[in-house]
């Protein structure tokens, strides 16, 4: 039996990490050689973050595994903000990525939401939200990692009000302004935009975090990502499993999910997490005392509705 209080080095904790490293190298030789060389390295990097965070996710003691995930969104997050937004001047916000669709330019933002937020998701579900999102690095060092009390009925609309407000204010800027390069002389404006909406993002997901106690409130309620997200989340090939033959019927996974996911009820219908809310945070596998949580890549299923946990509704057995 795996001695949970010692490193597990082997192919086993290696394989995930191995499989996404494959697919960035691909996808940076691919866009590298037909476009610009630098993609490259920006995919080695990006790649090479995930699959070591992935990596010490797995092999870790028990204890220690939540590092590797802390680990990814720090050093994606101080690329993403800090070389892409500061170096460059390109707004990495989702504004930023409407602004490059309307110029028809393939940049650094489009680049990452194609990849990260659009098409990666039919691979890894959610996985950005949970392992690379540079708002929820800060949110993530509050104290409210357990949600107490189940997410709120219709508050959820928010995030597509939000989404639709982002798309609204760049199309008039964009055609009632008439300021269609505005994103395109690489001049302050672009670090500005990023910088007041960044702010404006850690301001509003703290005080969600404080008001109801619940580091990932922003996601459920606020972030305009998971729009785009849920799409190809329906059909992701990545996502966790529960081995009924090891579930003890202790409800530690579900009480710790960060996403108030009923977990077991996919348990007991003997899915896989079926779920476009799971960030693939690994929380419920790394809570689980009979490592009775693995994640699983070797089959298709499709969501056809979720399964959370309201205010009031109690834990499943």
């Amino acid at each position: 039996m795996k001695n949970e209080n010692t490193w597990d080095i082997s192919f086993k904790t290696m394989k995930s990490s191995l499989i996404i490293f494959s697919i960035f190298l691909a996808i940076g030789l691919w866009i590298g050689l037909t476009r610009n060389i630098g993609y490259l390295a920006n995919f080695v990097y990006i790649g090479g973050v995930i699959a070591v965070g992935g990596f010490m996710g797995e092999a870790l003691p028990r204890k220690h595994r939540t590092w590797g995930r802390r680990i990814t969104q720090i050093f994606i997050a101080l690329y993403l903000l800090g070389f892409m937004g500061v170096a460059f001047k390109e707004n990495m916000q989702i504004e930023g990525f409407f602004f490059y669709l309307l110029m028809g330019i393939f940049g650094g933002a489009t680049m990452h939401y194609f990849v990260a937020k659009v098409v990666g998701t039919l691979v890894v579900n959610r996985g950005w939200c949970g392992w690379a999102c540079w708002t929820t690095m800060v949110l993530d060092l509050l104290p409210w990692r357990k949600p107490q009390n189940g997410r709120l009925h219709g508050w959820g609309a928010m995030r597509y009000v939000h989404f639709a407000l982002s798309l609204g204010l760049v199309l008039f800027v964009w055609y009632r302004l008439g300021q269609q390069d505005l994103f395109a002389k690489k001049q302050m404006v672009e670090l500005y935009w990023m910088a007041v909406g960044n702010a404006l993002y850690y301001i509003t997901g703290i005080g969600l975090a404080v008001a109801l106690k619940d580091n990932r409130a922003f996601c459920k309620y606020i972030c305009p990502i998971p729009v785009l997200q849920k799409i190809g989340a329906r059909f992701a090939l990545w996502r966790m499993k529960i081995d009924p033959a090891k579930y003890t019927d202790c409800g530690v996974c579900e009480k710790n999910c960060p996403m108030d996911i009923r977990l077991l009820e996919y348990k007991n219908a003997v899915k896989r997490i079926l779920s476009t809310e799971c960030i693939l945070c690994q929380t419920c596998m790394n809570v689980c005392p009979k490592s009775a949580i693995i994640s699983s890549i070797n089959q298709f299923d499709i969501v056809k509705g979720e399964r959370l946990r309201y205010r009031g509704e109690p834990i499943a057995r």
